[in-house]
């Protein structure tokens, strides 16, 4: 049966729970694997003729001092540093930030403390202009176009609350700013009060974009190992450049489950559910890079994001005795044992007397898996040991590279969303009719 077999993964990918009743045949699986080996040898005429410089990132380490001194810019003198951008230039560098909140809530604030205002809630950002010293708060404003129109409404209006307040003269000590280099409206806003700017690679597309400085100046901000993050991505690429055997890679692995399910089972849906709070954004993530990389030309499979336990009690229902129309992914990190350890004189409550909270989090999880085989629903499993910066570089990397094998597997541009920029424009149209 098939199962991540390669021991320098942070993370054990196993998919043999989607191989049998209600899943795919060996013979079904076999044959979707082997139709991995163009995808595979692409990606490595891509690494190797320069042409995809998602490949060489995790190796990278010249733009090391840049991210540095633009993180250091930000830092000086603050007690906040608020992050503006949207999709692409946001949900990656949340679920590298996450890592920082391994901790008691007393430990978990970074200093300064990094803020996410992603979503354009006008109620929201006023609430938080307000509720902000804006004398010690920096603004990072991210764009890879320099044109989206939600960070530069917020830019514009923390640029106006600064005013306000008699910081006009200061501005340039508030801002930095992370977009590509070109003549484009984030470049003209921070060279125009003076605030440093850093490019961002216009060969890199947003989803794609967590191993860049976009991703990865949130993640010094917070004080994170960025180094580790691109090793952890190295060790997932390397089998795959090595011209590794697809049973080799686990990424292969995991788009043979996906597209196979998809077009031999009827999966219509992939469901991710992590056991662990620290991959919440991380399951946010990938639900854009899914569904914006293969929604197209009536391809792609709904994305669908759950944390364990609590939606256990919310979801959990639907995955067992509902539609029989999804795969699943099911990731553990190593809970057993941790947390604080109970006792009780309850008999009705002997189960957990003497156990860790850690411990009846890793027994729902296996409850979990076990329930959904049982009821011939094709899961795989992703077991993370520990959940560091190594591991989710990692995770980040093998999920990007399962996306573009899918896409090859489906037959369509992983990298393109014409979509999305239609409703942009007709976005921009009725605004100009207000």
């Amino acid at each position: 049966m098939p199962s991540a077999p390669t021991p320098s993964l942070p993370f054990i990918h196993d998919v043999s729970g989607i191989i049998g009743a209600g899943g795919l045949t060996q013979a079904q699986y076999d044959a979707h694997l082997a139709a991995t080996g163009p995808a595979l040898e692409a990606l490595r005429r891509q690494h190797a003729e320069s042409t995809l410089p998602l490949l060489h990132l995790p190796k990278r380490r010249d733009d090391i001092v840049e991210m540095e001194r633009i993180a250091a810019h930000l830092k000086k003198d603050a007690t906040d540093i608020v992050v503006l951008g949207i999709g692409g230039s946001s949900l990656g560098a949340k679920a590298v930030a996450q890592l920082a909140y391994d901790a008691t809530p007393a430990q978990s604030q970074s200093e300064p403390r990094v803020h996410f205002f992603e979503n354009l809630d006008p109620h929201t950002f006023e609430r938080a202009l307000q509720s902000l010293d804006l004398r010690t708060t920096r603004f990072l404003v991210v764009s890879k176009s320099g044109g989206t129109a939600e960070p530069l409404m917020q830019a514009y209006a923390a640029k106006a609350a600064l005013e306000a307040v008699g910081g006009g003269d200061y501005l340039a000590q508030h801002f930095a700013a992370i977009t590509e280099p070109s003549d484009n409206p984030v470049r003209r806003f921070a060279t125009g009060i003076g605030a440093p700017v850093i490019d961002h690679d216009p060969r890199v597309g947003g989803r794609f974009s967590i191993l860049t400085n976009v991703g990865l100046v949130p993640a010094m901000l917070m004080g994170l190992d960025v180094v580790a993050v691109r090793e952890g991505a190295d060790r997932v690429l390397a089998p795959v450049l090595a011209g590794a055997d697809p049973q080799n890679v686990a990424p292969a692995a995991g788009a043979v489950m996906q597209v196979g399910l998809a077009q031999e089972a009827g999966a219509a849906a992939s469901v991710i559910m992590a056991y662990s709070d620290r991959l919440e954004r991380f399951g946010q993530w990938y639900r854009q890079l899914w569904a914006e990389s293969l929604g197209k030309d009536g391809r792609g499979t709904v994305p669908a994001t759950g944390i364990g336990p609590v939606d256990q009690h919310s979801q959990l229902q639907l995955y067992l005795a509902g539609p029989a129309d999804k795969a699943y992914t099911i990731m553990s990190v190593g809970s057993a044992g941790a947390g604080p350890r109970v006792a009780t004189d309850d008999p009705a409550l002997d189960y957990l007397n003497g156990k860790t909270m850690g411990d009846l989090m890793d027994a729902e999880y296996r409850a979990t898996v076990a329930t959904l085989k049982a009821s011939k629903r094709p899961v795989r499993t992703i077991d993370i040991p520990v959940l560091d910066e190594t591991a989710m570089g990692a995770l980040l990397m093998h999920f990007m590279l399962e996306t573009i094998i899918a896409a090859h597997l489906m037959g369509v541009d992983p990298f393109d969303q014409p979509a999305v920029e239609e409703g942009k424009i007709l976005a921009r149209k009725y605004l100009g009719e207000m």
